[in-house]
């Protein structure tokens, strides 16, 4: 660009020479002119302005066109005559040329800010998970040895076995987070239009049956209601399904985290599954909480909108939005019914109920 700016006054006979400053701070504070680019090319290097005394004396035939921004100098343009007058159509060419310079020094400056701020962001996301790996190795080291304690007691002894395994789920989002230091690992594929739903390390992309996926889901789900001392109704069987379950089980992970967060305490929440004659899953997860608006219903699904009950807790209102998308690229949809009964006539006649439609079973 620089390049090309300087070279469209090759038509100009009566221009010996025009030089592009960049401003660069020295240890006093005080901005050194250093020569980034000239036209006509030269093979001898350019000094830095205060190296040449000639450039610090006067002369009719030179001019220097500041590189500013509001009260910030970012270099300057320096232009030499061939003759002594100043053409009059000459300045609103330079002038045009050194607003063009300022605006990508603006750029490339912006770039450089946020180049190093990202730097900056992965050195301590990668500090950040190292730290976590640490705790988590001796969480699930205590947890085996609570195992092994608890051999003659299948009840709790299950409870730690469901630790083990949430423990392993997140070691899989540390994982993840990790993979996001490596700019590599975050681009998109040749035919992908948009973001990555998932990093790559939680999106197999394999066939694997739903139901080892979905336990794990039923189970934390009903240790919740148990806690907070509601009703939970789960599924009377699982589907026999196969596809990307890992991404149906951060689907299903996202509804019943936003059931359990958002209806109120006491009302009952429910996964409901069913499969259509030709072979396709029906996963509602409701609660019988109060309805949400009408005119929220869609909205919701949009990045970053938060239904008016959720307003007062925390949250980023991405759930939907990815919960969504990744129904989406499986070729399912997800919606919103009110109320349940909607999806199934045996669910409640008052309450939400996300309805997640899956595509047909994939090959084994």
């Amino acid at each position: 660009m620089l390049r090309l700016q300087l070279e469209q006054f090759s038509d100009r006979s009566d221009i010996r020479s025009l030089v592009v400053y960049l401003a660069i701070p020295r240890a006093d504070g005080k901005p050194a002119l250093m020569p980034a680019g000239h036209w006509p090319p030269q093979r001898m290097a350019l000094p830095p302005v205060e190296e040449d005394e000639s450039l610090l004396l006067p002369s009719e035939q030179r001019r220097w066109l500041p590189l500013r921004h509001q009260s910030t100098l970012l270099g300057a343009l320096r232009v030499e005559l061939a003759g002594s007058a100043w053409p009059a159509n000459l300045h609103p060419r330079l002038q045009a040329a050194a607003q063009v310079l300022t605006e990508a020094l603006l750029l490339d400056l912006e770039h450089q800010r946020l180049s190093e701020q990202l730097e900056r962001q992965q050195q301590q996301l990668r500090l950040l998970v190292h730290q976590m790996r640490n705790p988590l190795a001796a969480l699930r080291t205590f947890a085996q040895l609570l195992k092994r304690r608890l051999e003659g007691d299948p009840e709790n002894r299950a409870l730690v076995e469901n630790l083990l395994v949430e423990g392993q789920q997140l070691h899989r989002y540390i994982e993840a987070i990790d993979g996001l230091t490596d700019p590599a690992a975050l681009q998109a594929g040749p035919q992908s239009s948009g973001p990555l739903l998932l990093p790559p390390s939680l999106q197999s992309g394999n066939a694997a049956p739903l139901q080892e996926r979905i336990e794990p889901l039923l189970q934390r789900a009903a240790a919740t209601a148990a806690l907070q001392g509601r009703p939970w109704q789960g599924p009377s069987s699982l589907p026999d399904w196969r596809g990307d379950s890992s991404a149906v089980a951060e689907i299903l992970a996202n509804l019943l985290e936003n059931a359990f967060r958002y209806s109120p305490e006491g009302t009952s929440v429910g996964l409901h599954t069913a499969m259509t004659s030709g072979g396709s899953p029906r996963l509602t997860v409701w609660d019988g909480g109060g309805a949400i608006s009408p005119d929220e219903r869609e909205a919701i699904f949009g990045r970053g909108i938060r239904g008016e009950r959720g307003q007062a807790l925390p949250g980023t209102g991405l759930g939907l939005a990815l919960a969504r998308d990744l129904a989406r690229s499986m070729g399912g949809e997800l919606s919103l019914l009110c109320p349940p009964n909607l999806a199934a006539s045996d669910l409640p006649d008052a309450g939400n109920a996300f309805l997640l439609e899956l595509p047909p079973s994939a090959s084994a």
